[in-house]
């Protein structure tokens, strides 16, 4: 294809939503976006088939899906909110206990240490820590550590909870800007290791999460739990 038809097919799809793009100086990298897609699926398809088409899902990609080097996810949803109601929604305890299940004890200044309270789970590791802050606009810290605690609470199992607690401490962040009367929330989680275990749970969990975030916002009450817990976590 031309490369004009090929940047015409490319902002259809981010006009969509169902493609979205971040900077890194002159390049501009485009990303598959899950989110809405997964909306789609959490809003229509009945809370018993989820199960099935996960299922269903997890096998198809675990017989074709080729590793990737060194996985990036970026997702981007919109949400009827504000920045500041957003803001509350990605720091706030009260917030982050609904649409997430986990909580964050710390000050927020960068190169602080952040302990994570993830399903009644405490993790404190001094890895732990904030990288950026700036109130409304951009949020990004280090991820949390796998601990034993972590384990008997989620049930990963002996050889899946070996690989996830050997692995170095992945980065998130979120970009968030207001776009006429909605806020654009875009989550880039990277830095994980060569054929990361952690990055394909987080893959699958992401768009979960933030469907309940952007219900949660929307609505007042987040998704049901889907029993994918430990996916994103």
């Amino acid at each position: 294809m031309a490369r004009q038809s090929v940047s015409k097919h490319l902002a259809i799809l981010e006009a969509a939503n169902l493609v979205t793009t971040i900077r890194r100086g002159r390049e501009k990298l485009h990303y598959l976006n899950a989110a809405p897609i997964n909306e789609i699926a959490d809003r229509w398809i009945k809370r018993y088939d989820r199960q099935r088409v996960r299922a269903l899902s997890d096998l198809k990609r675990a017989l074709e899906d080729v590793p990737m080097e060194q996985p990036t996810f970026v997702y981007t949803t919109y949400i009827r909110t504000t920045p500041e109601r957003l803001w509350q929604a990605l720091t706030e305890p009260s917030f982050t206990r609904r649409w997430w299940q986990a909580t964050f004890d710390t000050d927020w200044e960068v190169g602080s240490s952040m302990t994570w309270d993830n399903h009644g789970v405490i993790i404190a590791d001094p890895e732990q820590v904030v990288l950026e802050f700036d109130p409304y606009r951009r949020l990004a810290y280090r991820w949390h550590s796998f601990t034993p605690e972590l384990n008997d609470r989620l049930q990963f199992g002996d050889e899946l909870f070996a690989k996830l607690s050997s692995e170095r401490r992945s980065r998130v962040a979120f970009e968030i800007d207001l776009v006429g009367e909605m806020v654009r929330l875009t989550v880039v989680h990277d830095d994980f290791e060569p054929g990361s275990t952690a990055a394909t749970m987080v893959r699958n969990g992401w768009p979960v999460f933030l469907s309940s975030l952007k219900t949660l916002l929307e609505t007042g009450e987040p998704l049901p739990s889907t029993g994918s817990d430990k996916e994103a976590n």
